[in-house]
């Protein structure tokens, strides 16, 4: 009953999170507001509501482990997953603008995370400084849009739809609104309810699953959007996709779920000490990986799956006690983990030794 429970409350939050994008977005569109600006924000928005709802509700639910876990798990999944897979499939083009902006916002704000869980707790304060960040970063968005070529604009619009086109289906539209939100709700709340259950059931803590099951689930829209975008040959949106995400999840999810909880969310020892330095490093490696000739490659991706499939065994091997646990660390730690950072700074190195070169020539 509670896999049950868990799979129709996951399908709850997917399919309500599609259907809260296309009502606002075609409503948005009524209103006049430019297709560009309401892929920039709406749907940023909408891509990311599994993980607010189910913070929400995990923080009004006194459930601080599930809350900030999803979060972590999720801006982990998002990169070493999402972006491995994608990549894998087809190479992805990084975008100029993700090296130069948005990868070093999402690393700077992985550090602040760490910086506010120090006390052990994400208060209403930090809540208000998260969102407030947000609210600068979507200006920032919307500005930069109004220089976006006829070609992108054209893209949103054929998206988004037209003023001319949209009109007349306000009801249908108010509809989607309003039959998504109940499904986020009504979804989050089963889904949370049966993270709970597998936590006890399989004798882990709630943070375990968290951080796996639960952020795994939450990021499946992202999953299907950058999958689809490398099929399809639209390498920059899979890479795009994913960075929009982890910063909406940082100051959207973790700013409001903070403000929302009666005391503010408790952060674990566990997850301060561990899971967000993780969450740091994943931001990190994206640097030298985006540099890299602006693509990242099918070996580039294997390596990212590959981290995430070692995050996740150290996960389960630590909540078993497993003996082996401390065998595996030493191996990553010391061997795994500084092989890799050597190799990427090197790589790194002769790239840009290579564009000086070019830049002379």
């Amino acid at each position: 009953m509670t896999i049950l429970l868990f799979i129709v409350g996951l399908m709850f939050l997917i399919i309500g999170a599609e259907a809260l994008v296309h009502g606002a977005s075609r409503l948005a569109t009524v209103l006049g507001i430019s297709p560009l600006v309401i892929g920039l924000t709406v749907v940023a928005f909408g891509t990311s509501s599994p993980e607010l709802a189910v913070s929400i509700k995990s923080a009004l639910s006194d459930q601080a482990n599930i809350a900030v876990g999803n979060v972590v798990g999720s801006n982990i999944f998002n990169v070493l997953f999402i972006l491995g897979l994608s990549a894998l499939i087809v190479p992805l083009v990084v975008a100029q603008q993700l090296v130069r902006l948005d990868v070093p916002l999402m690393i700077v704000l992985s550090v602040i995370v760490l910086a506010m869980s120090l006390d052990e707790s994400f208060s209403r304060v930090d809540g208000l400084m998260l969102i407030a960040g947000l609210v600068i970063y979507i200006w920032f968005l919307i500005a930069q849009s109004r220089r976006e070529s006829i070609e992108v604009r054209e893209e949103y619009a054929r998206e988004f739809g037209t003023k001319s086109v949209a009109k007349g289906i306000w009801g249908k539209n108010i509809g989607l609104i309003v039959g998504g939100l109940v499904l986020l709700v009504i979804g989050s709340r089963w889904l949370v309810d049966s993270a709970v259950a597998f936590a006890q059931y399989l004798g882990v803590s709630e943070l375990v699953v968290g951080l796996t099951i639960v952020a795994a689930g939450t990021s499946l829209p992202e999953v299907v959007t950058s999958v689809i975008a490398a099929i399809r040959g639209e390498r920059d949106i899979a890479v795009g996709n994913v960075v929009g995400s982890n910063l909406f999840n940082i100051m959207g999810v973790l700013g409001l779920a903070s403000i929302v909880a009666p005391t503010g969310i408790d952060a674990s020892p566990a997850v301060v000490g561990f899971d967000i330095p993780v969450m740091i490093g994943v931001a990190l490696v994206c640097l030298p990986i985006f540099f890299t000739g602006g693509v990242i490659s099918r070996k580039e991706g294997l390596l990212l799956l590959g981290y995430y499939v070692a995050y996740t065994l150290y996960l389960v091997l630590a909540a078993s006690h497993h003996d082996a646990l401390p065998q595996f660390s030493a191996v990553m730690l010391f061997f795994v983990m500084p092989l890799t950072a050597v190799t990427l700074f090197f790589v790194a190195l002769r790239q840009i030794r290579s564009r000086k070169r070019r830049s002379t020539e």
